[in-house]
């Protein structure tokens, strides 16, 4: 039954966050395209932290992966419409066209399945994957707008003030989840043996985020991510 509870927590813990971000952004307190990148930095840690909630039952990581499976299924039928949700698709679409809930959203959802059913807390390497993700291209594209002026030669929708924002916040980001998993037991201290790693990871996630393309970081920098992470030894 505890589990059960750490599935029910988990779903009500991520809901109450989009669904608060769908508020504010419906409401017009917060700028949609700013609403998305809020909801792409915070559901990711709340998500992965949840996991702490969950046994060594071999039926929890699936368990835990219906939460991201739940919510990208209600992604992509609120996008194809046959729901219809303009609170979401205020705070998910750039444009406020449900369509580009297909896209970026859907690959965000579709990695977090893959990664917690691949990895979940036997390896640091999935959730590492995700914070990238998440703190990394998140606050890329937030940072970018803002304050980037000078672009990347070989990416001009890519500026040097986003490309050090990815790198920076996916770092932390990730160190900070893992702290957490260590201070927890899950993994092995210290917790500086895995600096190395982490800094190649994020270095490497911050390289494939600067390529020039549209609309799939959420896949390229998280399994690319991945891969490094075993090439590294994490």
């Amino acid at each position: 039954m505890n589990n059960y509870f750490a599935l029910a927590f988990t779903f009500a813990a991520a809901l109450a966050w989009l669904r608060l971000n769908d508020f504010l952004a419906h409401r017009g307190w917060v700028e949609s395209r700013l609403s998305r990148k809020i909801i792409h930095i915070g559901t990711g840690p709340i998500f992965v932290l949840c996991w702490l909630l969950f046994d060594d039952a071999p039926a929890a990581r699936y368990l835990a992966a219906l939460v991201p499976l739940t919510i990208t299924a209600q992604f992509v039928l609120v996008g194809l419409g046959v729901i219809r949700d303009d609170a979401a698709v205020q705070a998910m679409s750039r444009s406020g066209d449900r369509r580009e809930i297909l896209r970026g959203p859907l690959f965000y959802g579709v990695m977090f399945v893959l990664l917690t059913v691949l990895y979940w807390k036997e390896s640091p390497i999935g959730m590492t994957a995700l914070m990238l993700m998440c703190g990394g291209d998140g606050l890329a594209d937030v940072v970018g707008r803002r304050w980037g002026k000078k672009t990347l030669p070989w990416a001009a929708g890519k500026t040097w003030p986003g490309t050090l924002a990815m790198f920076l916040g996916g770092f932390l980001l990730s160190l900070a989840v893992l702290g957490v998993y260590v201070a927890r037991g899950v993994f092995l201290p210290p917790l500086g043996m895995y600096f190395v790693p982490l800094l190649g990871m994020a270095l490497g996630g911050t390289l494939i985020e600067s390529l020039p393309l549209r609309d799939v970081d959420n896949l390229t920098v998280t399994l690319g991510a991945a891969l490094l992470g075993h090439l590294l030894g994490l």
